[in-house]
Protein backbone atom coordinates (compact mmCIF):
# COMPACT_ATOMS: atom_id res chain seq x y z
CA UNK A 1 0.00 0.00 0.00
CA UNK A 2 1.15 3.55 -0.71
CA UNK A 3 1.76 5.24 2.64
CA UNK A 4 1.91 8.92 3.36
CA UNK A 5 1.03 11.14 6.29
CA UNK A 6 -1.30 13.95 5.30
CA UNK A 7 -0.82 17.32 6.92
CA UNK A 8 -3.94 18.73 5.34
CA UNK A 9 -6.68 18.00 2.89
CA UNK A 10 -7.81 20.15 -0.02
CA UNK A 11 -7.20 23.90 0.27
CA UNK A 12 -9.86 26.23 -1.08
CA UNK A 13 -8.65 29.83 -1.00
CA UNK A 14 -11.19 31.66 -3.15
CA UNK A 15 -14.83 31.56 -4.05
CA UNK A 16 -15.37 28.99 -6.81
CA UNK A 17 -14.75 29.78 -9.54
CA UNK A 18 -12.00 32.23 -8.64
CA UNK A 19 -11.17 35.42 -10.59
CA UNK A 20 -8.64 33.80 -12.92
CA UNK A 21 -10.96 30.87 -13.52
CA UNK A 22 -13.82 33.23 -14.39
CA UNK A 23 -11.67 34.94 -17.03
CA UNK A 24 -10.79 31.62 -18.65
CA UNK A 25 -14.35 30.37 -18.48
CA UNK A 26 -15.45 33.44 -20.43
CA UNK A 27 -12.93 32.66 -23.14
CA UNK A 28 -13.97 29.02 -23.19
CA UNK A 29 -17.58 30.06 -23.65
CA UNK A 30 -16.53 32.18 -26.63
CA UNK A 31 -14.10 29.89 -28.44
CA UNK A 32 -14.51 26.25 -27.39
CA UNK A 33 -16.97 23.69 -28.76
CA UNK A 34 -20.14 23.64 -26.64
CA UNK A 35 -20.33 19.86 -27.09
CA UNK A 36 -18.05 19.23 -24.12
CA UNK A 37 -19.68 18.10 -20.87
CA UNK A 38 -18.50 20.01 -17.81
CA UNK A 39 -19.77 19.24 -14.32
CA UNK A 40 -18.33 22.24 -12.46
CA UNK A 41 -15.98 25.17 -13.15
CA UNK A 42 -12.57 23.63 -12.43
CA UNK A 43 -9.78 25.29 -14.43
CA UNK A 44 -6.75 23.10 -13.80
CA UNK A 45 -3.19 24.45 -13.84
CA UNK A 46 -1.01 21.75 -12.30
CA UNK A 47 -1.19 18.39 -10.63
CA UNK A 48 0.92 16.15 -8.42
CA UNK A 49 -0.24 12.75 -7.30
CA UNK A 50 -3.87 13.04 -6.24
CA UNK A 51 -3.77 16.83 -5.93
CA UNK A 52 -4.86 19.22 -8.70
CA UNK A 53 -4.25 22.96 -8.35
CA UNK A 54 -6.41 25.43 -10.26
CA UNK A 55 -5.43 28.77 -11.77
CA UNK A 56 -6.34 30.58 -8.55
CA UNK A 57 -4.22 28.39 -6.29
CA UNK A 58 -7.06 26.23 -4.96
CA UNK A 59 -6.03 22.64 -4.29
CA UNK A 60 -8.37 19.72 -4.92
CA UNK A 61 -8.20 15.95 -4.44
CA UNK A 62 -8.86 14.37 -7.82
CA UNK A 63 -11.19 11.40 -7.53
CA UNK A 64 -11.82 11.37 -11.26
CA UNK A 65 -8.17 10.91 -12.36
CA UNK A 66 -9.02 12.90 -15.48
CA UNK A 67 -11.76 10.33 -16.27
CA UNK A 68 -9.75 7.31 -15.07
CA UNK A 69 -6.66 8.37 -17.03
CA UNK A 70 -3.91 9.47 -14.63
CA UNK A 71 -3.40 5.98 -13.24
CA UNK A 72 -0.02 6.72 -11.63
CA UNK A 73 -1.19 10.10 -10.34
CA UNK A 74 -0.69 13.48 -11.91
CA UNK A 75 2.82 14.06 -13.24
CA UNK A 76 4.48 11.02 -11.69
CA UNK A 77 8.21 11.86 -11.80
CA UNK A 78 9.17 8.64 -13.58
CA UNK A 79 6.54 9.15 -16.26
CA UNK A 80 7.53 12.80 -16.68
CA UNK A 81 11.20 11.83 -17.00
CA UNK A 82 10.39 9.21 -19.65
CA UNK A 83 8.36 11.74 -21.67
CA UNK A 84 11.09 14.38 -21.45
CA UNK A 85 13.82 11.95 -22.45
CA UNK A 86 11.94 10.62 -25.44
CA UNK A 87 10.86 14.09 -26.58
CA UNK A 88 14.53 15.04 -26.76
CA UNK A 89 15.39 12.06 -28.94
CA UNK A 90 12.50 11.42 -31.37
CA UNK A 91 8.94 12.72 -31.27
CA UNK A 92 7.53 11.21 -34.45
CA UNK A 93 8.23 9.13 -37.55
CA UNK A 94 4.94 7.14 -37.79
CA UNK A 95 4.81 3.48 -36.94
CA UNK A 96 2.45 3.03 -39.88
CA UNK A 97 5.30 3.35 -42.38
CA UNK A 98 8.46 2.95 -40.30
CA UNK A 99 9.66 1.01 -37.26
CA UNK A 100 10.33 1.85 -33.62
CA UNK A 101 11.98 -0.45 -31.13
CA UNK A 102 9.61 0.83 -28.45
CA UNK A 103 6.55 -0.37 -30.42
CA UNK A 104 7.83 -3.90 -30.06
CA UNK A 105 8.94 -3.42 -26.45
CA UNK A 106 5.52 -2.22 -25.28
CA UNK A 107 3.71 -4.92 -27.27
CA UNK A 108 5.85 -7.57 -25.61
CA UNK A 109 5.11 -6.09 -22.17
CA UNK A 110 1.38 -6.05 -22.93
CA UNK A 111 1.52 -9.62 -24.16
CA UNK A 112 2.91 -10.69 -20.78
CA UNK A 113 -0.07 -9.17 -18.93
CA UNK A 114 -2.82 -9.85 -21.50
CA UNK A 115 -5.89 -11.57 -19.98
CA UNK A 116 -5.90 -14.42 -22.51
CA UNK A 117 -3.30 -16.99 -23.62
CA UNK A 118 -0.84 -15.90 -26.28
CA UNK A 119 0.67 -15.39 -28.69
CA UNK A 120 -0.75 -11.90 -29.19
CA UNK A 121 -0.58 -9.03 -31.64
CA UNK A 122 -1.08 -5.34 -30.82
CA UNK A 123 -2.55 -2.41 -32.76
CA UNK A 124 -1.83 1.16 -31.61
CA UNK A 125 -4.21 4.10 -31.93
CA UNK A 126 -4.72 7.38 -30.10
CA UNK A 127 -7.74 6.81 -27.86
CA UNK A 128 -10.26 4.37 -26.47
CA UNK A 129 -12.66 5.06 -29.32
CA UNK A 130 -9.92 4.24 -31.82
CA UNK A 131 -9.11 1.01 -29.97
CA UNK A 132 -12.77 0.04 -30.26
CA UNK A 133 -12.93 1.06 -33.93
CA UNK A 134 -9.94 -1.17 -34.62
CA UNK A 135 -11.56 -4.08 -32.78
CA UNK A 136 -14.82 -3.60 -34.69
CA UNK A 137 -13.07 -3.61 -38.05
CA UNK A 138 -10.81 -6.50 -37.08
CA UNK A 139 -13.75 -8.64 -35.92
CA UNK A 140 -15.54 -8.16 -39.22
CA UNK A 141 -12.37 -8.68 -41.23
CA UNK A 142 -11.30 -11.87 -39.47
CA UNK A 143 -14.71 -13.58 -39.24
CA UNK A 144 -16.05 -12.33 -42.59
CA UNK A 145 -19.27 -11.63 -40.68
CA UNK A 146 -21.11 -8.33 -40.36
CA UNK A 147 -23.33 -8.42 -37.26
CA UNK A 148 -22.25 -7.15 -33.83
CA UNK A 149 -23.91 -7.49 -30.41
CA UNK A 150 -23.47 -4.81 -27.75
CA UNK A 151 -25.33 -3.85 -24.57
CA UNK A 152 -27.68 -1.16 -23.35
CA UNK A 153 -25.83 1.21 -21.05
CA UNK A 154 -22.58 0.67 -22.94
CA UNK A 155 -20.20 3.46 -23.83
CA UNK A 156 -17.56 2.59 -26.41
CA UNK A 157 -16.71 6.02 -27.80
CA UNK A 158 -18.00 8.77 -30.05
CA UNK A 159 -16.48 8.04 -33.47
CA UNK A 160 -19.08 6.60 -35.82
CA UNK A 161 -18.24 2.93 -35.37
CA UNK A 162 -17.75 3.16 -31.62
CA UNK A 163 -20.84 5.36 -31.36
CA UNK A 164 -22.87 2.69 -33.09
CA UNK A 165 -21.94 0.32 -30.26
CA UNK A 166 -22.65 2.95 -27.60
CA UNK A 167 -26.05 2.94 -25.89
CA UNK A 168 -25.83 4.98 -22.72
CA UNK A 169 -27.46 8.35 -23.49
CA UNK A 170 -29.69 9.50 -26.38
CA UNK A 171 -27.78 12.78 -26.70
CA UNK A 172 -24.65 10.92 -27.76
CA UNK A 173 -26.45 9.73 -30.90
CA UNK A 174 -28.97 12.52 -31.47
CA UNK A 175 -28.83 13.90 -35.04
CA UNK A 176 -25.90 11.70 -36.07
CA UNK A 177 -27.81 8.97 -37.89
CA UNK A 178 -27.42 6.90 -39.96
CA UNK A 179 -24.88 5.06 -37.86
CA UNK A 180 -22.91 1.95 -38.77
CA UNK A 181 -25.48 -0.78 -39.49
CA UNK A 182 -25.45 -4.30 -38.12
CA UNK A 183 -25.38 -3.57 -34.36
CA UNK A 184 -27.94 -5.15 -32.02
CA UNK A 185 -28.20 -4.09 -28.37
CA UNK A 186 -29.37 -6.34 -25.55
CA UNK A 187 -29.81 -5.95 -21.81
CA UNK A 188 -26.77 -5.66 -19.55
CA UNK A 189 -27.07 -7.42 -16.15
CA UNK A 190 -27.57 -4.44 -13.86
CA UNK A 191 -28.27 -6.60 -10.82
CA UNK A 192 -29.33 -3.68 -8.61
CA UNK A 193 -32.15 -2.73 -10.96
CA UNK A 194 -32.88 -6.10 -12.51
CA UNK A 195 -33.67 -8.33 -9.57
CA UNK A 196 -35.44 -8.18 -6.23
CA UNK A 197 -32.47 -9.30 -4.16
CA UNK A 198 -30.50 -12.30 -3.01
CA UNK A 199 -27.51 -14.02 -4.54
CA UNK A 200 -29.55 -16.72 -6.26
CA UNK A 201 -31.92 -14.19 -7.82
CA UNK A 202 -28.98 -12.07 -8.98
CA UNK A 203 -27.28 -15.04 -10.62
CA UNK A 204 -30.43 -16.12 -12.40
CA UNK A 205 -31.02 -12.59 -13.65
CA UNK A 206 -27.43 -12.32 -14.94
CA UNK A 207 -27.63 -15.67 -16.68
CA UNK A 208 -30.96 -14.69 -18.19
CA UNK A 209 -29.42 -11.57 -19.75
CA UNK A 210 -26.75 -13.68 -21.45
CA UNK A 211 -29.03 -16.55 -22.44
CA UNK A 212 -31.48 -14.13 -24.07
CA UNK A 213 -28.94 -13.85 -26.88
CA UNK A 214 -28.99 -17.57 -27.63
CA UNK A 215 -32.52 -18.48 -26.61
CA UNK A 216 -34.39 -15.52 -28.08
CA UNK A 217 -32.23 -13.33 -30.34
CA UNK A 218 -30.66 -16.18 -32.31
CA UNK A 219 -34.04 -17.90 -32.71
CA UNK A 220 -35.99 -14.84 -33.89
CA UNK A 221 -34.05 -12.03 -35.51
CA UNK A 222 -30.29 -12.62 -35.70
CA UNK A 223 -28.55 -15.57 -37.34
CA UNK A 224 -25.64 -16.59 -35.09
CA UNK A 225 -23.43 -17.52 -38.06
CA UNK A 226 -23.60 -13.88 -39.14
CA UNK A 227 -22.41 -12.45 -35.79
CA UNK A 228 -18.77 -11.38 -35.75
CA UNK A 229 -18.40 -10.29 -32.13
CA UNK A 230 -19.97 -9.48 -28.81
CA UNK A 231 -18.61 -6.25 -27.31
CA UNK A 232 -18.91 -5.98 -23.53
CA UNK A 233 -17.52 -3.88 -20.69
CA UNK A 234 -16.64 -6.10 -17.69
CA UNK A 235 -17.63 -3.03 -15.67
CA UNK A 236 -19.78 -0.50 -17.48
CA UNK A 237 -18.18 2.92 -17.15
CA UNK A 238 -20.46 5.60 -18.51
CA UNK A 239 -23.35 3.22 -17.89
CA UNK A 240 -23.01 3.70 -14.13
CA UNK A 241 -20.04 1.62 -12.91
CA UNK A 242 -22.12 -1.52 -13.12
CA UNK A 243 -20.20 -4.75 -12.53
CA UNK A 244 -20.92 -7.71 -14.81
CA UNK A 245 -21.42 -10.86 -12.70
CA UNK A 246 -18.98 -13.69 -13.26
CA UNK A 247 -21.64 -16.15 -14.45
CA UNK A 248 -22.79 -13.63 -17.07
CA UNK A 249 -19.29 -13.30 -18.49
CA UNK A 250 -18.81 -17.06 -18.44
CA UNK A 251 -22.07 -17.55 -20.32
CA UNK A 252 -21.02 -15.02 -22.96
CA UNK A 253 -17.79 -16.97 -23.43
CA UNK A 254 -19.75 -20.21 -23.84
CA UNK A 255 -22.04 -18.66 -26.44
CA UNK A 256 -19.12 -17.19 -28.37
CA UNK A 257 -17.29 -20.52 -28.38
CA UNK A 258 -20.37 -22.39 -29.57
CA UNK A 259 -21.07 -20.12 -32.53
CA UNK A 260 -17.58 -18.99 -33.53
CA UNK A 261 -18.15 -15.43 -32.28
CA UNK A 262 -15.34 -13.23 -30.96
CA UNK A 263 -15.61 -11.91 -27.39
CA UNK A 264 -14.31 -8.34 -27.25
CA UNK A 265 -13.86 -6.71 -23.84
CA UNK A 266 -13.76 -2.93 -23.65
CA UNK A 267 -11.30 -2.23 -20.83
CA UNK A 268 -10.72 1.39 -21.79
CA UNK A 269 -11.87 2.57 -18.37
CA UNK A 270 -11.58 -0.58 -16.26
CA UNK A 271 -8.16 -1.79 -17.39
CA UNK A 272 -4.51 -1.17 -16.46
CA UNK A 273 -4.88 -1.88 -12.77
CA UNK A 274 -7.95 0.15 -11.89
CA UNK A 275 -9.78 -2.82 -10.35
CA UNK A 276 -6.75 -4.26 -8.56
CA UNK A 277 -5.89 -6.57 -11.46
CA UNK A 278 -4.42 -5.57 -14.78
CA UNK A 279 -7.81 -6.18 -16.39
CA UNK A 280 -11.28 -6.26 -14.87
CA UNK A 281 -12.16 -9.36 -16.88
CA UNK A 282 -9.56 -11.28 -14.87
CA UNK A 283 -11.90 -11.18 -11.88
CA UNK A 284 -14.23 -13.48 -13.83
CA UNK A 285 -11.66 -15.99 -15.09
CA UNK A 286 -12.93 -15.46 -18.65
CA UNK A 287 -10.45 -15.24 -21.55
CA UNK A 288 -11.51 -12.71 -24.21
CA UNK A 289 -10.39 -12.78 -27.83
CA UNK A 290 -9.72 -9.04 -28.12
CA UNK A 291 -9.04 -6.38 -25.48
CA UNK A 292 -9.47 -2.62 -26.01
CA UNK A 293 -7.43 -0.34 -23.75
CA UNK A 294 -6.57 3.36 -23.44
CA UNK A 295 -7.06 5.97 -20.67
CA UNK A 296 -4.75 4.82 -17.84
CA UNK A 297 -2.26 3.01 -20.01
CA UNK A 298 -0.02 6.05 -20.55
CA UNK A 299 -0.84 8.18 -17.47
CA UNK A 300 -2.33 11.00 -19.50
CA UNK A 301 -0.65 10.73 -22.89
CA UNK A 302 -3.00 9.79 -25.78
CA UNK A 303 -2.64 6.11 -26.57
CA UNK A 304 -5.17 3.48 -27.55
CA UNK A 305 -4.27 -0.20 -27.71
CA UNK A 306 -6.10 -3.16 -29.24
CA UNK A 307 -4.69 -6.52 -28.15
CA UNK A 308 -5.88 -9.70 -29.82
CA UNK A 309 -4.91 -13.31 -30.14
CA UNK A 310 -2.29 -13.42 -32.87
CA UNK A 311 -4.34 -15.65 -35.17
CA UNK A 312 -7.20 -13.14 -35.13
CA UNK A 313 -5.14 -10.12 -36.20
CA UNK A 314 -4.71 -11.51 -39.70
CA UNK A 315 -5.45 -8.45 -41.79
CA UNK A 316 -2.99 -7.37 -44.47
CA UNK A 317 -1.07 -4.07 -44.92
CA UNK A 318 -3.42 -1.19 -45.64
CA UNK A 319 -6.41 -2.75 -43.87
CA UNK A 320 -6.10 -0.38 -40.93
CA UNK A 321 -3.50 2.13 -39.70
CA UNK A 322 -2.91 5.35 -37.76
CA UNK A 323 -0.41 8.14 -38.39
CA UNK A 324 0.05 9.05 -34.73
CA UNK A 325 -0.93 5.77 -33.07
CA UNK A 326 2.02 4.41 -31.11
CA UNK A 327 3.74 7.78 -31.02
CA UNK A 328 7.22 7.36 -29.43
CA UNK A 329 6.50 9.82 -26.61
CA UNK A 330 3.22 8.09 -25.75
CA UNK A 331 4.89 4.68 -25.87
CA UNK A 332 7.60 5.92 -23.49
CA UNK A 333 4.90 7.14 -21.10
CA UNK A 334 3.14 3.77 -21.28
CA UNK A 335 6.33 1.81 -20.57
CA UNK A 336 7.02 4.06 -17.58
CA UNK A 337 3.42 3.64 -16.41
CA UNK A 338 3.71 -0.14 -16.42
CA UNK A 339 7.00 0.13 -14.53
CA UNK A 340 5.47 2.37 -11.86
CA UNK A 341 2.41 0.16 -11.41
CA UNK A 342 4.64 -2.89 -10.98
CA UNK A 343 7.40 -1.33 -8.89
CA UNK A 344 5.12 0.58 -6.54
CA UNK A 345 2.72 -2.37 -6.19
CA UNK A 346 -0.21 -0.25 -7.28
CA UNK A 347 -2.39 -3.27 -8.09
CA UNK A 348 -2.22 -4.28 -4.43
CA UNK A 349 -2.79 -0.68 -3.37
CA UNK A 350 -5.88 -0.36 -5.59
CA UNK A 351 -7.25 -3.53 -4.01
CA UNK A 352 -6.51 -2.50 -0.43
CA UNK A 353 -7.71 1.09 -0.64
CA UNK A 354 -10.67 0.14 -2.83
CA UNK A 355 -11.78 -2.57 -0.39
CA UNK A 356 -11.43 -0.08 2.46
CA UNK A 357 -13.72 2.36 0.67
CA UNK A 358 -16.27 -0.28 -0.28
CA UNK A 359 -16.36 -1.56 3.29
CA UNK A 360 -16.83 1.92 4.72
CA UNK A 361 -19.60 2.75 2.24
CA UNK A 362 -21.34 -0.64 2.42
CA UNK A 363 -23.97 0.59 4.89
CA UNK A 364 -24.65 3.87 3.11
CA UNK A 365 -27.90 2.55 1.57
CA UNK A 366 -29.12 1.96 5.13
CA UNK A 367 -27.80 5.26 6.49
CA UNK A 368 -28.72 7.58 3.62
CA UNK A 369 -32.09 7.49 1.93
CA UNK A 370 -30.64 8.92 -1.30
CA UNK A 371 -28.11 6.09 -1.70
CA UNK A 372 -29.55 3.11 -3.53
CA UNK A 373 -26.42 1.07 -4.17
CA UNK A 374 -22.65 1.03 -3.70
CA UNK A 375 -20.72 -1.23 -6.07
CA UNK A 376 -17.41 -1.68 -7.80
CA UNK A 377 -14.01 -3.32 -7.78
CA UNK A 378 -10.72 -1.81 -6.65
CA UNK A 379 -10.65 1.91 -7.35
CA UNK A 380 -13.61 1.81 -9.72
CA UNK A 381 -16.57 2.44 -7.43
CA UNK A 382 -20.06 3.74 -8.12
CA UNK A 383 -22.49 5.24 -5.61
CA UNK A 384 -25.96 5.23 -7.11
CA UNK A 385 -28.20 8.10 -6.02
CA UNK A 386 -31.97 7.56 -6.01
CA UNK A 387 -35.02 9.65 -5.18
CA UNK A 388 -36.73 6.67 -3.57
CA UNK A 389 -35.09 3.43 -2.43
CA UNK A 390 -38.24 1.36 -2.95
CA UNK A 391 -38.95 2.44 -6.51
CA UNK A 392 -35.24 2.98 -7.30
CA UNK A 393 -36.19 6.14 -9.16
CA UNK A 394 -33.08 7.80 -10.53
CA UNK A 395 -31.83 10.80 -8.56
CA UNK A 396 -30.18 12.61 -11.46
CA UNK A 397 -30.56 16.15 -10.11
CA UNK A 398 -29.63 15.04 -6.60
CA UNK A 399 -26.49 13.33 -7.93
CA UNK A 400 -25.42 16.44 -9.80
CA UNK A 401 -25.92 18.59 -6.71
CA UNK A 402 -23.89 16.14 -4.60
CA UNK A 403 -21.02 16.34 -7.09
CA UNK A 404 -21.17 20.15 -7.01
CA UNK A 405 -21.10 20.25 -3.21
CA UNK A 406 -18.13 17.89 -3.14
CA UNK A 407 -16.33 20.23 -5.56
CA UNK A 408 -16.96 23.13 -3.20
CA UNK A 409 -15.28 21.00 -0.51
CA UNK A 410 -12.25 20.38 -2.68
CA UNK A 411 -13.11 16.92 -3.98
CA UNK A 412 -13.36 16.19 -7.70
CA UNK A 413 -15.92 13.54 -8.54
CA UNK A 414 -17.81 12.97 -11.78
CA UNK A 415 -21.17 11.44 -12.51
CA UNK A 416 -21.83 8.44 -14.74
CA UNK A 417 -24.97 6.64 -15.77
CA UNK A 418 -28.33 8.25 -15.04
CA UNK A 419 -27.55 8.99 -11.37
CA UNK A 420 -24.27 7.47 -10.18
CA UNK A 421 -21.30 9.21 -8.57
CA UNK A 422 -18.16 7.64 -10.00
CA UNK A 423 -15.10 7.20 -7.82
CA UNK A 424 -11.99 6.60 -9.93
CA UNK A 425 -8.94 8.18 -8.26
CA UNK A 426 -5.30 7.59 -9.23
CA UNK A 427 -3.96 4.20 -8.17
CA UNK A 428 -1.52 5.92 -5.79
CA UNK A 429 -4.39 6.93 -3.50
CA UNK A 430 -3.73 6.48 0.23
CA UNK A 431 -6.15 5.36 2.92
CA UNK A 432 -6.03 8.83 4.49
CA UNK A 433 -6.90 10.54 1.22
CA UNK A 434 -9.71 8.05 0.66
CA UNK A 435 -11.19 8.77 4.09
CA UNK A 436 -11.11 12.53 3.51
CA UNK A 437 -12.92 12.10 0.21
CA UNK A 438 -15.57 9.84 1.69
CA UNK A 439 -16.13 12.33 4.51
CA UNK A 440 -16.75 15.09 1.95
CA UNK A 441 -18.96 12.88 -0.21
CA UNK A 442 -21.04 11.70 2.72
CA UNK A 443 -21.46 15.25 3.98
CA UNK A 444 -22.62 16.33 0.52
CA UNK A 445 -25.13 13.48 0.40
CA UNK A 446 -26.52 14.45 3.79
CA UNK A 447 -26.92 18.10 2.79
CA UNK A 448 -28.83 17.20 -0.38
CA UNK A 449 -30.99 14.70 1.51
CA UNK A 450 -32.02 17.36 4.00
CA UNK A 451 -32.90 19.85 1.28
CA UNK A 452 -34.73 17.37 -0.97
Amino acid sequence: MTTKTLTAGPKIKTALPGPNAKRILAGDDKYISPSYTRSYPLVAKSGRGVVVTDVDGNEFFDFSAGIAVTSTGHCHPEVVAAIQKQAGELIHMSGTDFYYESLVELAERLSHIAPMPGPHRVYYGNSGAEAVEAALKLARYHTKRQQIIAFYGAFHGRTMGALSLTASKPQQKRRFSPLVPGVTHVRYPDVYRGCSGGAQDAEEFALGCARFIEEKLFKTTLAPEEVAAIFVEPIQGEGGYVVAPTRFMQELRRICDRYGILLVVDEVQSGVGRTGKWWAVEHTGVHPDIVCSAKGIASGMPLGVTISRADIMDWVPGSHASTFGGNPVCIAAALATLDVIENERLLANATEVGNHMLKRMADWPKKHRLVGDVRGRGLMIGVEIVKDQKTKEYGHDERDRIVELAFERGMLFLGCGPSTVRISPPLVLTLEEADLAMDALEESIEIVAKSA
